[in-house]
């Protein structure tokens, strides 16, 4: 069992709810809110141990579309924890398509890049012990029910990954909805990767499902963001099997750390057709996901960038 847990986009949503539940776990000793807001992860840090009647968390400031503040962050860290969970992303904010100082878009810094500058920080100052969970999601194989296409590769060599994660592929074109999907595909992959680099490591990917009350949707346009989160979500895609509580997608993530029946590398998320229910392996929907070569090729894009 973990004692010691980092969280990012801990303060709202699904991060908070994560952290609430593992509160809940008496093994579990401290949990840290990585949060880019001060004066929000106060207020969640304030509620969280009113909720759970225990003082266990810790505020670390971290701005995951920020490679200096994630480093910054880590370095902070006076001791080793036992498990990240990768929460934080997003659509991208008002412009996903704009570039970074690092090249990449801000849709790719927010759910990718800043991730994996945070987990190769605590792998090389040594401040990682068991197990780290990127959340993904089962857009990055499609979900054709929710107008989510699957990614559409030609080679997924390393040349097409790059101009994935800096938008060249998308010129013209930059769709977030869909384009998450395909950044979400990448960050798969990159996790099968270091499964293989860091055999002494559990590297989990893990799909929260479709999970009602997340601030994933809040940066889309106005419109959409109405139908799909207050009226997708809560009335329509339920009755479909479309989207649960995010009581249970948070579930996934505390599951998804402390039960050993997650295996390193594997990429867990929603049967085929729907969004709840029980996880199984994503490559047995789409054997790419579980590709060497292009697990390969993806980590070597994204490093590209570091």
């Amino acid at each position: 069992m973990n004692k010691s847990i980092l969280i990012t986009g801990a303060n709202a949503g699904i991060g908070k709810e994560t952290a609430r539940q593992l509160a809940l776990i008496k093994e579990t000793e401290v949990v840290y809110l990585a949060c880019r807001n001060l004066a929000k992860a106060e207020i969640a840090k304030k509620e969280l141990i009113h909720e759970t009647k225990r003082d266990i968390f810790e505020i670390v400031i971290m701005d995951v579309s920020n490679t200096e503040s994630v480093k910054k962050a880590v370095s902070s860290l006076k001791n080793p924890i036992d498990a990240l969970i990768m929460n934080a992303g997003g659509t991208g904010g008002k412009t996903p398509e704009k570039l970074t100082k690092d090249g990449v878009t801000e849709l790719t810094a927010s759910n990718l890049l800043g991730h994996v500058v945070l987990l190769d920080e605590l792998i090389a100052q040594n401040k990682l012990n068991n197990v780290a969970l990127f959340a993904s999601s089962e857009a990055a194989r499609g979900v054709q029910k929710v107008g989510m296409k699957r990614p559409d590769l030609k080679e997924n060599s390393i040349e097409e990954f790059v101009s994935i994660f800096d938008g060249s592929k998308f010129k013209g074109n930059f769709d977030a909805y869909q384009i998450y999907g395909w950044i979400k595909y990448g960050g798969t992959l990159w996790m099968g990767n270091m499964a293989r680099k860091y055999p002494n490591i559990k590297f989990v990917t893990m799909s929260p499902g479709g999970t009602r009350g997340t601030n994933g949707m809040n940066d889309l346009p106005f419109l959409k963001r109405i139908f799909l989160k207050h009226i997708g979500m809560k009335l329509i895609m339920p009755l479909m099997k479309m989207s649960h509580s995010v009581e249970k997608g948070a579930n996934r993530f505390v599951e998804g750390i402390n039960n050993p029946k997650y295996k390193s590398g594997v990429f867990y998320g929603s049967k085929e057709n729907v969004l709840t229910g029980p996880v199984i392996d994503q490559s047995n929907i789409w054997k790419d996901l579980n590709n060497e070569t292009f697990q390969n090729n993806a980590d070597i894009a994204i490093h590209a960038f570091i």
